[in-house]
């Protein structure tokens, strides 16, 4: 069923439409973290879905990498510095499959490509689960600290 709304896109059924629309995640991470301030740059996409997200980040580094180098450096992180904020996964799974996942990001290792020094991969997310539990993270923490 449309709706109104002033942006005509955002108005037409989001159940029977996939709807491109603006985000304010890419200004948001130059906040948290300020030598990314104005890098970088995004947009959603609706989907008629039931929940979880889809990041779909292209960068280009320094230096050329390999698939294999990259994933490492993915699975280095959600083992290490970001367990439990950072998940690795090697499964070809869809995004029902990730609903009520605790994790902030889940990267897709199946799905990452490089070409030269340009590097694009994927991570999953449930919004509404992995908020919940990064707030409960912030609130033991804090709780430490008194």
């Amino acid at each position: 069923l449309d709706m109104q709304h002033r942006d005509l896109r955002r108005a037409r059924a989001a159940c029977w439409n996939i709807v491109p629309t603006t985000t304010g995640a890419a200004k948001a991470i130059g906040l948290v973290y300020p030598k990314l301030q104005g890098k970088l740059a995004g947009m959603a996409i609706r989907v008629p879905t039931m929940d979880v997200s889809l990041v779909d980040l292209v960068v280009t580094l320094n230096n050329e990498a390999s698939v294999e180098e990259v994933n490492a450096a993915f699975k280095k992180a959600s083992e290490g510095e970001l367990k439990g904020i950072l998940a690795y996964s090697e499964e070809p799974l869809v995004s029902s499959d990730y609903i009520g996942d605790p994790h902030s990001c889940i990267f897709d290792s199946l799905t990452t490509s490089v070409t030269g020094k340009m590097v694009k991969v994927l991570g999953w997310y449930d919004n509404e689960a992995g908020y919940s539990h990064r707030l409960a993270d912030l609130t033991s923490l804090v709780a430490k600290k008194l």
